[in-house]
Order: structure tokens, then sequence, then C-alpha cells
């Protein structure tokens, strides 16, 4: 890297190495099926993917609760698809969603490959605004866990991301300083803005080739950091 020496590489998980639209698709064709919910899992797909990231946007800035996101994405998306279903079971869909949710682990395409080349090399870690029980589950099952030194999540550094107080706390977990550390991820304003203004270096995982600002590092393939690294 110019004019650094990087000796440690923090990635995001869900949607930067652990495939989370396709498993979260996954989990619901299987709890839905199991419940008799009988709604168009392609439907239901495209309407919870939309308001699932709405809510994550409010959750990730401390405006709803857990809770209020877990109950909320659901009502809100069998309300738009006009499917009538109780509270009860809102609620029972919200417990097996995420109780499902780490048994189906596929990872992007190059994530293992890119991880077997990053690890002689660097130290790796986990930054992610995940729930912990979740997220350690999605690195064990997908067996990606022994790839990494350290996992930082919102709820044991007590913040999300952006807040540079998560970032700190994993450098500080990580034992290592800002400027010999880069950040991967798939949001331009949780990962990318938020730790080169604390000083990190960081490449941003542009899966769908959306526009970037000049000047800010992208990759659309996993594979594209042993050209980088």
């Amino acid at each position: 890297m110019q004019n650094r020496i990087i000796s440690d590489v923090f990635f995001d998980l869900d949607h930067t190495l652990w495939d989370f639209e396709k498993n979260s698709g996954l989990t619901f064709q299987a709890i839905l099926n199991k419940n008799n919910i009988g709604v168009n899992i392609a439907d239901f797909m495209v309407v919870y993917s939309r308001i699932n990231y709405e809510y994550w946007e409010l959750y990730r800035v401390d405006k709803i609760t857990q809770e209020e996101l877990r109950y909320g994405r659901l009502k809100d998306t069998f309300d738009e698809l006009d499917h009538e279903i109780s509270d009860a079971t809102i609620h029972l869909l919200s417990e097996e969603y995420i109780a499902h949710l780490p048994e189906f682990n596929y990872l992007y395409e190059g994530a293992i490959e890119v991880l077997e080349y990053l690890k002689p090399k660097y130290r790796l870690h986990i930054i992610t605004n995940g729930f912990h029980k979740v997220q350690d589950l999605k690195l064990k099952n997908s067996a990606i866990d022994h790839y990494f030194d350290t996992v930082t999540d919102s709820e044991s550094a007590g913040c999300k991301k952006p807040n540079p107080i998560i970032f700190k706390h994993a450098l500080q977990v990580a034992n290592t300083q800002v400027e010999n550390s880069i950040m991967i991820g798939d949001c331009i304003v949780s990962d990318i803005n938020a730790s080169l203004s604390l000083g990190f270096d960081a490449i941003y995982f542009n899966e769908h080739n959306k526009e970037v600002a000049v000047g800010i590092k992208h990759i659309n393939n996993l594979l594209s950091l042993k050209t980088i690294l």
C-alpha cells in the first residue's frame, strides 16, 4: 500500500464475505414453508430486502431497538404484500429467522481463496454490526472463523458502525494502530467513510458496481484484493 505498512486487515461480514441476501432468502423459504405462510417467496424477498435495509439504517443510528427492528421489518413486509398475519406469528417467524439464518452459509465467490491468500501475510479481523450470537455462528458454520484473530461486533463494542468507538474498540482488541490497518466492507457510510475518517485505509466492496467517489478504492469481486494487498 502507498506509504503505509499494512499489518491488519479488517473485514465487514454480511454483504462482504457472507452472502447475506442469498442466505436470508433460503432461511425465509424454509421458515415460511414450515409455518404454512402462503406468500410467494420471490415477491416476499423483494419487499423484505428493501424494508430490512430501511430498518437497519434506523437501527444503525439508534432510532429503533433490536426488538423493533426484528418485528417491524416483518410486519411492514406482510402489510405491503397485503397478507393477513397475527402478531404472534410475526414474533414466531422473527425468532425462527434468527435461529435458522446461520444454518445457510453461502460465501461470496472467492472468499475462501482470498482469505487463504491474505492469512499468511496479515492479521485478519472482523468488524460487524450484527448480533454476537448470530455472527459467531455464521463464522463457525461457514468454516471461516479460524482465519480471524479478532471479531468485534456491535453488541460487544456497545455501539454500531459508523460510530468511531466501534473502530477504536476493534483496534484495541487487535492490538494494532490505525496507520497499519485497512477496512474492507460493502457500506460507503458505515465501513468506508467511517474508517477513512479515523485514518484507516479502506477498500469498498462494490458488488453492484455503484458510482464511487473519486479516490475511493473499490472492487466488485473479492479476488481482486489479491492485486491490491
